[in-house]
């Protein structure tokens, strides 16, 4: 069991290489690979969330600042909820990709994507979580681009530039949070944050906010979000909208929760950020005509009603037990809900080749499973009472009622919180009114020309698909029967990672206020449909069917009218200073420079040169002088302070003249070589001396033997010839 989150984590990268090399050769291995690694784990994360245990890792020595993972609670829930999810899209991914290309590719990476989703889930510091959070934003690129096509591409530049400028964006955030609190462990930032002014933590929060939400889909920084969707394979979107913008929500809850609880700015800040989100999202999401963009809208707008239960959460303090549940909740619900609604997307441009509503309208009619499992996830994300997302709905809603109850009851004014109620209220309209408009579209309108194409078509989708898509209606659907049951027993566990506690009572979801509530949103959602869908944004083409249209003005791109041209001059005031510059190094200050540079090196080698020669005179006086004071010690030595020693007539080597005269060469080669730098050669003249007298005096004698003897001789002759002479 303690094994487990390290296997959640590890395995899809270990899996990653094997997948892309087997995908190589046959694309079946590679969903084999992937449908077997995710079916594993998504069992044992369900297993291990439901034994409610708590493990914890950490390795101090990585990355000097630690690396730490804990699943417990929210952490354990939501790497089961990324778990199932991959597995539920690994089963739909086969039939959509069949005739698609970057099989392999595609496999590897969502292994890779998923490894890295579940670590950040399990992060227990900062640290680990942005290495995590970077890793995905990698690795998630490749599903943007899978298609290759230049929208793609382009689509794929905007994901990657927000993703690395917010991941910079955090890591500077994180950097001013260490210096301030010296750590960035989940636990012991709670304990370390009440003894730093609230004031202290606004700007890294702010800075670390903007990456979280980057990845969140929050405004400002959502422009990627509704043209990813519709450019990435439709398991991809599925993954993208349902879990990888929860990866940001997750670390919004962290900070929120650990560094701004009670605050009020940060509080007003989320508030006011998610219902932006919430009412920008639902808009666009009417206005398209495209299935895929309005689903992709669609999340916006669900990710501020997440964001405004997290700002309720900072806002109500240590009652915000309510907020903390529907935000859970709303988390979970989003997640079956995209992925029950791209699934039924995926299948539609399967046997449709196409997302336009004007093309696709129709094509759903007598589909009864197809049509029974969208209506679960539009009737979920619309509010419906008995379905999923009335419940996570209400508990934000009663959140925000609480909160203005609060005000009201300190003599406070709630105006404006009573103002965000009725655009809570609205927006959910909204999403019931884009919903229904999607499928009435789908499965109750007829093609002008294609619907006998359609109505004649076979079997809608492949098993395995009709399993996922089932499997992921039926877990969406369930808990919305009786929302006491387990979805509040899944909130409840998740509230102490959230520094919450459970409410004091339990809510009546089916009150009659809540019930009016949810009635509010639904009546306005009919209305919105009924007098601006079927009147202002269809239009009849001579006596033929309605036709679909996008109103939105096609300038009011956030990316193209801000964004793009921002970057585009900043691109140009860059040239323009630097043309200038380049011009003037170039002409002038280079050539300049060189001419300085020059100089000061004809200068430096003179004075180099100079220094020899400096060099060379200074050390042949000191030698000079080393060698005078030497000589004029051993002269005092052997004069003035020479020991007197009695006189014995017996020289070391040899006689007392080639003593004396060997000395006296010894002393004259010992100065010369002094001064002339070298080394002594170790050589003494007067044993020299001594034996050339010894020979020379040797040789002598024996050519004085030799005459002596040649005389002998000559006596001897003259002797015996005068002894001839006298015989005669």
């Amino acid at each position: 069991m303690r094994a487990i989150p390290l296997m959640l984590v590890a395995l899809p990268f270990l899996a990653a290489a094997p997948a892309f090399a087997l995908g190589r050769r046959n694309t079946k291995y590679a969903y084999a690979v992937t449908a077997a690694v995710t079916g594993v784990l998504a069992l044992l994360s369900a297993v291990f969330l439901l034994f409610r245990q708590t493990v914890e890792f950490s390795f101090p020595g990585v990355m000097a600042l630690g690396f730490s993972l804990k699943a417990d609670g929210f952490r354990a829930l939501y790497a089961a909820v990324a778990c199932l999810m991959w597995f539920i899209t690994s089963l739909f991914t086969p039939e959509y990709m069949a005739h698609g290309h970057g099989q392999a590719r595609y496999a590897a990476f969502t292994l890779l994507t998923m490894g890295a989703t579940v670590g950040v889930f399990l992060s227990n510091d900062l640290v680990t979580t942005f290495l995590f959070f970077e890793i995905l934003s990698f690795t998630s690129y490749t599903w943007v681009i899978h298609e290759e096509t230049p929208k793609a591409m382009r689509t794929g530049q905007t994901y990657l530039a927000i993703a690395i400028l917010g991941g910079m964006t955090m890591l500077l955030g994180l950097m001013m949070l260490k210096l301030r609190l010296g750590t960035l462990q989940f636990s012991a930032m709670e304990s370390t944050v009440r003894n730093v002014p609230k004031e202290s933590l606004i700007l890294p929060g702010v800075l670390i906010l903007a990456g979280f939400g980057a990845k969140a889909g929050m405004f400002p920084l959502h422009v990627w979000l509704p043209k990813a969707h519709p450019v990435a394979p439709a398991p991809a979107s599925a993954l993208l909208s349902g879990i990888l913008t929860k990866v940001g929500i997750f670390g919004i809850l962290v900070i929120s929760t650990r560094l701004f609880l009670g605050n009020e700015r940060w509080g007003n800040l989320l508030l006011i950020l998610g219902l932006i989100n919430m009412a920008l999202g639902a808009l666009l999401a009417l206005f398209s005509v495209d299935l895929k963009h309005t689903l992709a809208c669609s999340s916006i707008s669900q990710i501020g009603f997440i964001l405004l239960g997290v700002g309720m959460q900072a806002l109500l303090g240590e009652h915000n037990a309510l907020a903390a549940q529907g935000t859970v909740l709303h988390m979970l619900n989003h997640s079956l809900i995209k992925l029950v609604l791209f699934i039924c997307a995926g299948i539609v441009y399967l046997k449709t080749h196409s997302l336009n509503l004007n093309d696709i309208r129709g094509f759903g009619r007598g589909k009864w499973g197809l049509m029974l499992c969208f209506g679960v996830g539009a009737a979920s994300i619309s509010g419906i009472p008995l379905f999923s997302g009335y419940a996570s709905k209400t508990l934000l809603h009663e959140s925000l009622v609480e909160y203005i109850d609060h005000l009201r009851h300190l003599g406070h004014n709630a105006t404006w919180y009573s103002i965000a109620e009725w655009l809570f209220i609205l927006t959910g309209g909204l999403t019931f009114c884009y919903m229904l408009k999607l499928f009435i579209a789908i499965f109750i309108e007829k093609h002008p020309s294609r619907q006998a194409e359609y109505d004649a078509a076979g079997r809608t989708m492949k098993p395995m698909t009709g399993v996922a898509l089932g499997t992921a209606a039926l877990l969406l659907f369930t808990p919305g029967l009786r929302p006491g049951g387990l979805p509040t027993s899944l909130a409840n566990l998740s509230l102490p990672f959230l520094n919450a506690h459970p409410p004091e009572h339990a809510v009546e979801y089916l009150s009659g206020v809540n019930l009016l509530g949810g009635a509010k949103s639904l009546l306005a959602g009919l209305l919105l449909y009924l007098f601006v869908v079927r009147r202002m944004l269809r239009t009849r083409i001579g006596h033929g069917a309605g036709v679909y249209l996008n109103r939105w003005p096609p300038w009011l791109d956030l990316e193209e009218l801000l964004y793009r041209p921002m970057v585009q001059g900043l691109t140009r005031l860059g040239y323009l200073l630097a043309v200038p510059l380049d011009l003037l190094m170039e002409r002038l200050l280079l050539p300049l420079a060189m001419r300085v540079l020059g100089a000061a090196a004809a200068f430096l080698d003179g004075i180099e040169k100079a220094g020899a020669v400096v060099s060379a005179l200074t050390t042949f006086v000191a030698r000079s002088l080393e060698t005078f004071a030497d000589g004029a010690v051993v002269f005092l030595m052997h004069t003035i302070f020479k020991r007197k020693r009695e006189k014995t007539g017996v020289v070391p080597v040899g006689n007392r003249f080639t003593y004396t005269l060997g000395r006296f060469a010894d002393n004259l080669a010992h100065i010369l070589r002094r001064l002339t730098g070298r080394r002594p050669n170790g050589h003494s003249y007067t044993h020299l001396f001594w034996t050339a007298w010894s020979t020379t005096h040797e040789t002598l004698r024996r050519i004085q033997r030799t005459l002596s003897f040649s005389l002998i001789l000559f006596a001897l002759g003259l002797v015996v010839l005068l002894a001839f002479m006298l015989a005669k």
